[in-house]
């Protein structure tokens, strides 16, 4: 993916951070969720539309994050969790390892630094005791979100994203507040090229759902069908261009203000951009006109 320079990253307008002309990953959201490619927010009030925007712009964002060092940390952070919660060093035995793993190399990490960072998971060098934190809380509009957080002192982390949310018109809930609304799934994207065949492979290994977007294809299936729906892909070479176990609201909350939309990305981007935070997960939907006045 290509990303903007450090310097274009940090002038850019809230919006323009989170979608693109409609492309979005969001990449979640350079399509949208983090691959979210441009104004994808607006998706026909589908339950995958605030989702599916923001996947894009965090991929996009995480090539930015990569840029600045960020990306790096909070990959390794994701390896050593994988290793200790999975009980195994090996990707081929531990499904979250292979997938953080995949990310990695993705994001041209170099071979040692994984290496590093099984051995320090493991117990054969030293390194940081990390644990795991999900945090809820409520944004603009009532935009429910949800935190994923890796942190070697989890009291710092909560005041920090306490902060945040404090900052930018948002309020930390008590845990199981906005956790319900999400639900696990698996999300694989894809160019949108020979369609038939990639919806033939989807329905075959029995994918839950697919939607296509201006210039790619989203599959989404239950977390047990995951690894087999992309290696079937793989198998078949469809490029892949995001392939992860995420969470994907019930429902979205639409946000017809500019000013409440503006806010909310703003608290978003914060969220994204502490150390400590994995993942932002949120169930907002947003119009494309809005999208596009922000972008200005």
């Amino acid at each position: 993916m290509d990303f903007e320079s450090t310097a274009s990253a940090n002038s850019a307008t809230p919006a323009e951070k989170f979608s693109k002309p409609i492309l979005i990953e969001f990449e979640f959201l350079a399509r949208p969720i983090i691959l979210i490619e441009k104004n994808l927010f607006k998706r026909r009030g589908d339950i995958m539309a605030g989702h599916s925007h923001w996947a894009q712009i965090k991929r996009k964002k995480a090539v930015q994050d990569a840029k600045r060092g960020q990306m790096f940390t909070k990959l390794i952070r994701e390896i050593i969790i994988a290793v200790r919660t999975g009980g195994s060093g090996d990707p081929e035995l531990n499904p979250r390892l292979r997938t953080a793993i995949q990310a990695a190399r993705a994001a041209n990490m170099p071979k040692e630094n994984i290496e590093r960072a099984i051995k320090k998971a493991l117990g054969q060098e030293e390194g940081t005791n990390y644990e795991e934190a999900i945090l809820e809380g409520y944004g603009p509009g009532g935009v429910a979100i949800l935190v994923h957080a890796i942190t070697d002192n989890r009291r710092r982390t909560v005041s920090e994203v306490r902060h945040i949310f404090s900052k930018n018109g948002g309020n930390l809930a008590e845990p199981g507040a906005v956790s319900w609304i999400f639900e696990h799934k698996g999300l694989i994207v894809v160019p949108k090229k020979d369609e038939e065949k990639v919806l033939e492979i989807a329905i075959e290994k029995g994918a839950e759902d697919t939607k296509e977007y201006e210039s790619e294809i989203e599959i989404i299936t239950e977390p047990s069908q995951f690894e087999e729906v992309k290696k079937a892909l793989e198998e078949a070479s469809i490029e892949i261009l995001s392939a992860k176990l995420t969470l994907v609201p019930k429902t979205l909350v639409p946000i017809s203000d500019e000013q409440t939309a503006s806010t909310l990305l703003k608290l978003i981007e914060a969220l994204d951009d502490n150390d400590d935070v994995q993942q932002v997960y949120a169930n907002f939907d947003i119009p494309e006109n809005i999208m596009e006045k922000l972008n200005r």
